[in-house]
């Protein structure tokens, strides 16, 4: 038997030296440390070594594979508010917010490869600087630049009428939960995507995408009222507390706190709120729309922009009403004046009450929904383009993944067993099948 087909039918020695009478044990070890890494990573909390990669081939979508632990999340945060007798999610908005959470992640299909082409077309071709790849400077520079230009996508998307368009999406909700923060728009990503192409420059392509995703999960936990304050954290972090002043449509909260993972991006640029003691918060939009659609409040906003553009006498005005703020009027500042804005600070949200068995069958829908839709990104959506696709041996088998066969250990050194064991584990783990032990040698995932 050939050394190939011995490692594609799992009798390797190197295997062998693994897994044994014992297997369960460390198998059930393994999917504990999964599992704490995965929830460490909605934190930003991440081993670098692990998560740096070479090329943008090899970086997961780690995105995508956190649907599990979103979910978990919104379940222990309803459990809090429970628990203190707060008003928990409501059955309407969640699933709105979740479904645009699923169109959002739908359109990076289309999206996704153009932004990813672009920046990698302007390092391989214009970068200033060649930085190494493995260095822990690039990494903390990575996460630095990367935080630094989602700021200014985020303050663009609010002070930008067509961009705002498109952002809108997320402040549609009159709900504070961790459902909003994934209430995303389809189209955003295609139009701030430009603001980040400097960063192409000097940030090689795999620690810019890695670090693009890291920065988008940790914004998912800070959409909650389950936690009032995080004390020193928050001078230097985005928080709830400082999240939550951005949702509100009271007037003091209004184009304020962008930050992503930081906010001392607000505090430098003089864009920083403070949230108010006894003064409640109102969730939504100024104008907010009546409405639990979410196709249609991912395209609403844009016939207010055409409207405004109408309305105006001329051309400099018909571009203004594009590019300055959704506030802005004729002779007026570019964001508008405050006089000329409403100052929202109570109002009754819309519901829609439907029987209970009408709420049963609505969550039993999207629940089966949720798991097809990660199903199919398992399949599909797991993992860059690659060119080759071997089959691992035994339980690490995923073929989704390349591993090149030319690299193997030699059964007789644990010192390289060790090398390249975590390799293996961590190209199928990203698949979404980590270590099950109902994997037969060759299966696919």
């Amino acid at each position: 038997m050939s050394r190939f087909d011995s490692i594609y039918m799992g009798k390797d020695p190197v295997f062998e030296m693994y897994f044994h009478e014992d297997g369960n044990e460390t198998l059930s070890a393994d999917v504990i440390s999964e599992i704490k890494r995965g929830i460490g990573q909605m934190f930003y909390i991440v081993d670098r070594e692990e998560m740096t990669f070479e090329r943008p081939e090899q970086v997961p979508n780690i995105f995508q594979q956190a649907w599990p632990y979103f979910l978990a999340f919104l379940a222990i945060e309803n459990l809090i508010l429970w628990l203190e007798e707060k008003p928990t999610i409501r059955i309407n908005d969640g699933i709105t917010s979740l479904s645009h959470g699923i169109i959002m992640e739908c359109g990076r299909l289309v999206f996704r490869g153009g932004e990813n082409w672009a920046y990698i077309y302007i390092h391989q071709h214009f970068r200033v600087i060649e930085l190494p790849w493995d260095s822990a400077w690039t990494w903390y520079l990575a996460v630095i630049g990367v935080d630094f230009c989602y700021y200014w996508v985020h303050r663009a998307c609010h002070e930008v009428h067509l961009l705002w368009a498109q952002h809108q999406v997320h402040h549609s909700s009159e709900e504070y939960n961790l459902a909003v923060g994934l209430r995303q728009s389809v189209l955003q990503g295609w139009c701030g995507f430009v603001f980040y192409l400097p960063l192409a420059l000097v940030i090689p392509p795999a620690q810019f995408l890695t670090h693009q995703q890291f920065n988008l999960l940790y914004q998912f936990w800070i959409h909650t009222q389950a936690i009032s304050t995080l004390g020193p954290l928050e001078w230097i972090l985005n928080t709830p507390k400082h999240h939550r002043v951005h949702h509100g449509c009271n007037l003091y909260c209004l184009d304020k706190n962008y930050g992503g993972f930081l906010i001392i991006w607000d505090r430098i640029f003089g864009t920083f709120a403070e949230e108010r003691k006894g003064e409640e918060i109102v969730y939504g939009l100024v104008y907010n729309q009546p409405s639990f659609n979410p196709v249609f409040l991912q395209v609403f906003y844009n016939q207010n922009v055409i409207n405004k553009w109408k309305s105006m006498n001329n051309w400099q005005d018909k571009l203004s009403a594009v590019w300055k703020g959704p506030s802005w009027l004729p002779g007026k500042p570019r964001l508008g004046a405050d006089e000329d804005k409403l100052d929202i600070r109570s109002r009754e949200k819309y519901d829609v009450r439907l029987p209970v068995w009408c709420n049963m069958y609505l969550c039993l829908h999207f629940i089966v929904m949720v798991i097809g839709f990660q199903e199919l990104t398992i399949r599909y959506m797991g993992n860059w383009n690659f060119s080759r696709k071997p089959v691992l041996p035994g339980p690490w088998a995923c073929p989704t993944q390349v591993i090149d066969t030319d690299i193997h250990p030699d059964p007789h050194d644990k010192s390289s067993t060790l090398a390249i064991r975590p390799l293996w584990r961590r190209r199928c783990m990203y698949e979404g099948k980590t270590m099950l032990s109902s994997f037969k040698p060759g299966q696919r995932c």
